[in-house]
């Protein structure tokens, strides 16, 4: 794949958690995840694996969100040797984000194979 891992990562994060079709977003997860990804969201909840898993992840999670929720990246993604990261914001446009934070890709033959989610603390 002709991908470089900051564009896995931008495409991870506007193609794959932003999609709210399932068909369309399981397509793209096949094109930049190995088909084994590793899914590591907190040290508290279980390691997540496959494509099938984050799924059903991805569409838990989208039906807890309004359906104008949109993911933002605060700036373009960067890699360092199959290292990428990058920053973002998840809510309504041009509104405080409900959520913040940064995801970290580990890309192995050309495709995504660790993802790792580094969630901001909410503000009290």
């Amino acid at each position: 794949m002709d991908h470089t891992a900051a564009q896995l990562l931008e495409d991870s994060l506007l193609k794959v958690w932003s999609e709210r079709d399932e068909e369309k977003r399981m397509a793209v997860m096949t094109r930049i995840y190995s088909a084994d990804i590793v899914f590591y969201e907190t040290d508290n909840t279980p390691v997540i694996t496959g494509h099938q898993a984050i799924n059903q992840l991805i569409k838990s999670l989208q039906a807890q969100w309004p359906p104008e929720f949109t993911f933002k990246l605060t700036k373009p993604a960067v890699a360092n040797h199959g290292v990428s990261q990058i920053a973002w914001t998840l809510g309504v446009a041009n509104a405080t984000p409900a959520a913040s934070g940064m995801d970290i890709a580990i890309v192995k033959d050309g495709l995504i194979k660790e993802l790792y989610l580094y969630l901001d603390a909410t503000a009290s």
